[in-house]
């Protein structure tokens, strides 16, 4: 079976060889093309993963801010939790920090808080700091 319907066919597998043949240094057996598609993959999937958990962060720093008397202790866990699995995802990936496009994370968290709180006035521009969004302490 070629390399291609390999990887095609059966992912794990191919995955599988593809370490072992990078392991041994048998370059020549390695699917250069898909494992550089699958190595970049998981670049964007790290990269996506933060920009969902930090617009679930800002929606849930949002709602506190603006509706703090109906702020429930599930909220003050799902922003401890977004912060720390955040926390982890820029210790594996320091890189990723430079790469955070805010308007378009503010944007999807705003639609998002919106949809859970209803027809709220929130600002259409971010009302924090990235360092207060990441901030263990920090609760508007």
């Amino acid at each position: 079976m070629s390399v291609q319907t390999l990887y095609d066919q059966d992912f794990a597998l191919w995955a599988e060889r593809t370490a072992s043949a990078l392991r041994e240094g048998r370059f020549g057996e390695v699917d250069a093309e898909n494992a550089a598609e699958e190595i970049e993959a998981l670049s964007r999937s790290d990269y996506r993963e933060l920009h969902s958990r930090l617009a679930v962060l800002i929606a849930h720093l949002l709602k506190w801010k603006h509706q703090r008397d109906s702020a429930s202790p599930s909220w003050r866990a799902t922003i401890d939790l977004q912060r720390a699995d955040i926390a982890q995802l820029l210790a594996d990936s320091p890189s990723l920090r430079a790469r955070i496009d805010m308007g378009k994370t503010y944007r999807k968290a705003r639609a998002y808080a919106v949809l859970e709180a209803g027809p709220l006035e929130f600002p259409l521009s971010c009302p924090f700091a990235l360092e207060e969004i990441l901030d263990d302490e920090y609760l508007p």
